[in-house]
């Protein structure tokens, strides 16, 4: 079941969304989309509780700011041409027209998991609180802050946790609580330090945003991140880019500074990462599930790019 909460709304009401996105777009072939969470005219903004089998949101972009907050399930995210690994508790912030999907792991979407993919997003445009709100003195460190974020923002550390709590208590509240949660929100970001935020995307990516190449990267990021679990071969990711393998190499190359493949194995080495820190998963099965049926190969690609055996990066995560 979804549930959005609309700022303003009479105490405790529920907007049931009418569908399930899932049933009604295939992914893989799209190029990036203006999606947008239904909002009512005298609403101001939106808290939105996701939860459901997997998240079901194509690659899209819409003109609010936005905030992103898991509070159960894995996966991968890709914000413009960053590609992550998301599990409990992580946090993006995102600027307006920024392109992202969230894709959980395999096993949600086969419904080899026993309990749903939860998350909360905030959303909000410049202006929801009046033209000059934003240039008022007091606003003037989360303005500093929002500049930042037309690249994306993982939020880290102590400064996370503190807000992951906050969004959480905005489902539950009223509309002038929600407010004045998020206005917390703000305050906390306009004094974040460089320690407590990564930034996700390239500058390259955000200048190339409304370019015809971006649509091809959007279709070739996305077909990477739902499909390297699998073998992709170099005429397969050349079809998706509609284009013959040598140009498609040719391409791959100037606009992302390695081949292919070795942006394959990157991405897949950062899946196995992520498996390696579960205790209960050996390291052929972290191997088969990172897109590696050969257990010598995926070995020596981790070594490559970690400079560590798997049996050894493991342990030293459990140090």
């Amino acid at each position: 079941m979804r549930h959005f909460f609309y700022f303003n709304c009479p105490y405790n009401t529920i907007l049931h969304f009418p569908f399930d996105f899932h049933l009604y777009y295939k992914p893989i072939k799209m190029k990036s989309v203006e999606r947008r969470l239904p909002q009512e005219i005298d609403k101001s903004f939106i808290v939105f509780n996701e939860v459901g089998q997997f998240f079901p949101y194509p690659w899209h972009y819409h003109p609010e700011y936005e905030l992103v907050m898991i509070r159960r399930s894995t996966g991968r995210r890709m914000v413009g041409d960053h590609i992550g690994n998301f599990e409990e508790g992580d946090l993006v912030f995102m600027g307006p027209l920024l392109p992202h999907v969230w894709v959980n792991d395999p096993d949600f979407e086969n419904g080899k998991v026993d309990y749903l993919a939860d998350g909360i997003v905030v959303q909000f445009v410049e202006d929801f609180l009046g033209e000059k709100f934003l240039n008022i003195p007091e606003m003037e460190g989360f303005n500093q802050f929002l500049k930042l974020s037309n690249r994306g923002l993982a939020i880290k550390g102590k400064v996370r946790d503190e807000i992951n709590s906050i969004m959480v208590k905005m489902l539950s509240g009223n509309g002038l609580q929600r407010l004045s949660y998020l206005l917390i929100i703000f305050d906390i970001l306009a004094h974040i330090c460089i320690a407590d935020y990564e930034v996700l995307a390239s500058p390259h990516s955000i200048e190339n945003s409304n370019l015809k190449v971006s649509n091809r990267f959007n279709k070739i990021n996305e077909y990477i991140l739902r499909n390297f679990h699998e073998d992709i071969s170099l005429h397969e990711i050349a079809g998706v880019a509609n284009m013959a393998v040598t140009t498609f190499c040719n391409f791959f190359k100037e606009h992302y500074k390695v081949t292919f493949v070795d942006y394959l194995n990157t991405v897949k080495i950062g899946h196995a990462c992520k498996l390696l820190s579960e205790k209960d998963v050996n390291i052929v099965e972290v191997a088969y599930k990172s897109g590696y049926n050969n257990l010598a190969n995926f070995n020596r690609q981790f070594k490559k790019l970690k400079s560590l055996t798997p049996t050894e990066y493991r342990k030293k995560l459990l140090i």
